[in-house]
């Protein structure tokens, strides 16, 4: 069976606690171990003899930089590899079957007790996108982060071009944070209704033109999605399109045109996304997630002390007192892929769409697709969404399963000129 490695954390000091026998150097192993990074010079494999083996992990970060960043321990099946970066940490490596992991992302990208059309769905892309990853490193294809900071409007500004790709991890396929897709080994709970649903799709994945699809997806798209090229390389993606977020789909203006993409943010147009429902967010939203109770339409407002001590910490480039922030290029959904900066020290132009949610928020805005507005002490961002908006929406998704739609239906809504193969 495909396995899959999952880069869990890197930390000086580790603890693992074995429950069940396990094999390191042919030697068993069972109970507390400790590891320090002084003291680990080359590769340590721990394997489970038996299926129902596992190991606790303990203090692992999740929520990485985000605003419910928190450790927790957490326990995971399979082998667990560790591996000294020669830089003072010891990175610990999951190493499971596909099917096992995608079992858990599920639980742990939503709640284990959703419904199981949308459990469906998100298996697939789940297990889509874990293939293309591991398709990727096999390839040993690029990292996807990109970084150009060069002088512009001569010498008078500075223009910053980000991306975070999902193949920037060299020693492992997948890190089990937000950054990739949450994984959290067996510590959240699963039910009957996650072995359904994986056992129901298993095998099944996106493919487009004889490849599988890069099956991004999101919280909360606002309304609209968006397309892959805001977000990271320039490479049209044509699954991963501009449309509504609703069915039949309406008639939409242009929203990277500005004045369309302010009147679109600041109403509340019809959406499967557009809801309060209590039931339908906790099937989505675990519970640090649902410390987030606006995601649809928010608003954040900064003193403008706050803001330009925040920019400069965030972005190391001194702007001295902001005084605008001008959206220059907007995406399908509404998003800003390109602002421009103005302080009375420097002028930047910052992108794309998730370089802009780094520098705005102590951890993460909750989306790119917000309007600049001046106030008396600084400035309000009113905005949509939350997160990239590529993709399936994850909250959408959960609304459609509860309108009846099964998950075949939500693929192809999410992810249009895609087919649904088995492998």
């Amino acid at each position: 069976m495909k396995k899959i490695r999952v880069g869990i954390m890197a930390e000086r000091k580790v603890e693992l606690i074995f429950s069940g026998p396990y094999i390191n150097g042919g030697e068993p192993i069972e109970g507390i171990v400790s590891l320090s990074a002084k003291n680990v010079k080359e590769e340590m494999l721990f394997e489970a003899t038996e299926p129902q083996c596992c190991v606790t992990v303990r203090d692992v970060t999740i929520g990485v930089k985000f605003h419910w960043e928190r450790k927790e321990d957490q326990t995971f099946k399979g082998d667990i590899l560790i591996k000294p970066d020669g830089e003072g940490s010891l990175t610990v490596i999951n190493v499971l079957s596909i099917e096992d992991y995608i079992s858990s992302v599920i639980s742990s990208e939503m709640s284990a007790t959703s419904q199981i059309e949308l459990l469906k769905a998100h298996a697939v892309i789940s297990r889509s996108w874990a293939l293309a990853q591991i398709r990727n490193h096999a390839a040993d294809a690029a990292p996807g982060g990109y970084d150009d900071d060069r002088l512009t409007d001569g010498g008078e500004g500075v223009t910053r071009v980000r991306w975070y790709g999902g193949n920037d991890h060299v020693d492992f396929d997948v890190c089990a944070d937000d950054h990739c897709q949450r994984y959290q080994g067996i510590t959240r709970q699963t039910t009957r209704k996650v072995s359904e649903a994986v056992d129901a799709t298993r095998g099944l994945v996106l493919m487009h033109d004889g490849e599988l699809c890069d099956a991004r997806f999101s919280k909360c798209c606002g309304g609209a999605m968006e397309v892959f090229e805001s977000c990271w390389e320039d490479e049209p993606k044509a699954y991963l399109a501009a449309k509504p977020d609703l069915i039949p789909e309406p008639a939409m203006p242009d929203l990277s045109i500005e004045e369309n993409a302010v009147e679109w943010i600041l109403s509340e147009p019809k959406a499967f996304c557009n809801t309060r429902n209590r039931e339908i967010l906790s099937q989505v939203l675990n519970g640090y997630d649902q410390e987030t109770s606006d995601f649809y339409r928010w608003k954040v407002e900064y003193d403008s002390d706050e803001l330009s001590e925040l920019v400069r910490a965030k972005s190391g480039l001194d702007f001295g007192e902001i005084k605008e922030m001008i959206p220059l290029r907007r995406g399908s959904s509404g998003r800003i892929t390109l602002l421009r900066i103005v302080g009375d020290r420097l002028t930047a132009d910052i992108g794309k769409e998730l370089e802009i949610r780094r520098i705005l928020s102590p951890s993460h805005l909750y989306s790119s697709a917000f309007v600049v507005e001046k106030t008396r002490g600084g400035f309000a961002l009113r905005g949509a969404g939350w997160g990239h908006g590529v993709g399936l929406c994850q909250i959408g998704a959960a609304m459609m399963a509860a309108q009846g739609y099964d998950y075949r239906q939500i693929l192809e809504h999410y992810y249009p000129s895609s087919t649904l193969e088995q492998i």
